[in-house]
């Protein structure tokens, strides 16, 4: 179990990481198929190796997947920067997945006002 001061540290480094990869996204990636995207989430793993981005894409399935890719394309990239810019002797190894929480959630909400259609129908 964490300490206080380590989980003090944990979610420092995490809100760092969330800054600084939201930059690199949305200003100095030149990848022409990274389109419109934003960080979600992001979790740092349980000893600061690896990291999980959650993307949210506008556009089509296509077009999220090659934004995906083009993310994961520049991984290296990312992770040299943020250990140059957060003074960090080794950055977590980072993977971008598609945040599709908001669908899941759309689709919850259409199922519930079905059934309680029918409840009222019956």
């Amino acid at each position: 179990m964490e300490n206080r001061a380590q989980k003090y540290h944990r979610e420092r480094i995490e809100e760092a990481l969330r800054e600084e990869i939201v930059a690199l996204v949305e200003g100095e990636l030149g990848d022409p198929r990274i389109g419109l995207v934003s960080l979600s989430e992001l979790h740092l793993g349980p000893g600061g190796k690896t990291a999980r981005a959650f993307i949210v894409a506008a556009g089509s399935d296509e077009e999220a997947r090659q934004s995906i890719a083009g993310l994961n394309a520049a991984r290296a990239y990312i992770r040299h920067e943020l250990t140059r810019r957060l003074g960090l002797r080794q950055a977590p190894e980072i993977f971008f997945e598609l945040d599709r929480s908001e669908q899941y959630g759309g689709r919850i909400e259409e199922l519930l006002h079905r059934i309680e259609k029918r409840r009222k129908g019956s």
